[in-house]
């Protein structure tokens, strides 16, 4: 490791940011007919006609305007975008009767699923808190807030702490099982740290910065494996540990088979996930303005499992699952996001205790996405590949669940963290 290999990594980043994801998307997703975002491409790049619009989408698609906004790109057009997309989830997304925004919507913005879910309401927090601290338009801190007030009304769970995730348009609680509404999960409290964050960030109010430390001391202490550190999947309202199932209402392109419990349902936890939820605590305590020490031990448990289980020395890239104690991955694939997320947890890692083993597994993750990961036809990454990268097991560019969120972000992290190595 070298000044000089650390610039060209800084270097190769900037040019796929500003030459590739963000031409592919500025170029093709505005949809001026209907408005909001076009969030379904091939393999190709093109349109594939779906006639969905899914909050998730529609809401982190604002956040990675914004946020590349915010981060100095694109000379003003990404802030327009973002004020583009905003129009659409407040016309046509959010629930003008009960609050809050419905899950998902036709092209014109006709309702197709009323439901409440909480892992879309988070991104609505997060988008919208980000749209604010972008581009000075209070419509985004005014919905953020009122959609923050109606998570803690509905959502927060008084008897055992965290919150119920899916909910009906009404705000009853779906059912139990595949309804979801007996479970609690790690996806959604780590993405509620993520937007609290911002939203703390942009309001500076002692009711956001009460949720955000309520959050962090759930995650940390009910959530986490009690002796590796390791993220565990699925809870019972209790915190009792559940078997990790399929939900009716999904937000990610479902891997496992229907009906069935998941394979190693009881002891298995996500490489990227862990690593994601380093980097996102340590962001989430710098903005607190807390001390980072007394999180430092499992930021690093997490950050060392996924260096010795999850990084592949042989193939680069990391791996999608295994179990807690760091035995061999269950799924060696190599899945869009968490190649993602490592480039910034690892580079997190170098920044806060040193490059090794860090920069080695930076490095491994680094050259697969740029060598394997990247769509060279269009620019953006295939979502899911084999093992040594030569198989394209999934081939669209984009659709509901798969966007510009994670490709886009870890870009714009993973540049100002190479920069403040080179500052060193």
């Amino acid at each position: 490791m070298t000044k000089d290999t650390i610039q060209a990594a800084r270097d190769e980043a900037r040019r796929h940011l500003t030459g590739d994801l963000l031409p592919f998307w500025l170029t093709r997703c505005r949809d001026d007919v209907n408005g909001g975002f076009i969030t379904h491409y091939d393999r190709h790049g093109r349109d594939t006609g779906d006639d969905q619009k899914s909050l998730i989408a529609q809401t982190r698609s604002v956040y990675t305007m914004s946020a590349a906004h915010r981060a100095g790109y694109g000379g003003g057009v990404c802030a327009d975008f973002a004020r583009h997309g905003v129009d659409f989830l407040l016309a046509k997304m959010r629930d003008p009767q009960h609050g809050g925004f419905y899950w998902t919507v036709d092209r014109r913005g006709n309702v197709q699923s009323d439901k409440k879910i909480l892992y879309g309401l988070s991104f609505a927090i997060y988008a919208l808190s980000e749209y604010t601290l972008a581009t000075g338009d209070t419509r985004g801190i005014e919905h953020a807030q009122a959609a923050f007030d109606l998570v803690q009304r509905h959502c927060a769970d008084p008897e055992h702490g965290g919150y119920f995730e899916m909910f009906e348009r009404d705000w009853t609680r779906c059912g139990p099982g595949r309804g979801g509404g007996d479970r609690k999960t790690l996806d959604v409290h780590m993405h509620l740290m993520e937007a609290f964050t911002t939203l703390y960030e942009c309001t500076g109010s002692a009711a956001h910065r009460r949720a955000l430390v309520d959050d962090i001391e759930i995650l940390t202490r009910r959530i986490l494996h009690p002796q590796y550190a390791t993220g565990i999947p699925q809870f019972w309202a209790d915190w009792r540990v559940a078997p990790q199932i399929k939900f009716d209402i999904v937000w990610g392109w479902d891997r496992f088979a229907e009906g069935g419990a998941k394979p190693h349902a009881g002891d298995n936890t996500s490489y990227g996930h862990n690593v994601e939820f380093a980097w996102l605590l340590r962001h989430a305590l710098d903005v607190l303005g807390e001390p980072s020490a007394p999180f430092e031990p499992v930021m690093r448990q997490q950050l060392d499992h996924a260096v010795k289980a999850g990084i592949d020395y042989e193939h680069g890239g990391v791996y999608v699952e295994g179990p807690h104690d760091g035995g061999p991955a269950y799924d060696t694939d190599k899945e869009f996001w968490q190649q993602a997320e490592t480039l910034v947890g690892m580079l997190d890692g170098c920044l806060a205790f040193g490059m090794v083993p860090y920069w080695k597994a930076y490095v491994q993750v680094h050259r697969f996405v740029f060598d394997k990961l990247v769509n060279r036809d269009v620019g953006e990454w295939w979502p899911l590949l084999s093992r040594d990268g030569n198989t394209q097991i999934w081939t669209h560019m984009s659709h509901s669940w798969k966007i510009n969120y994670h490709s886009v972000r870890s870009m714009i992290q993973s540049i100002a963290r190479l920069e403040r190595l080179l500052a060193r």
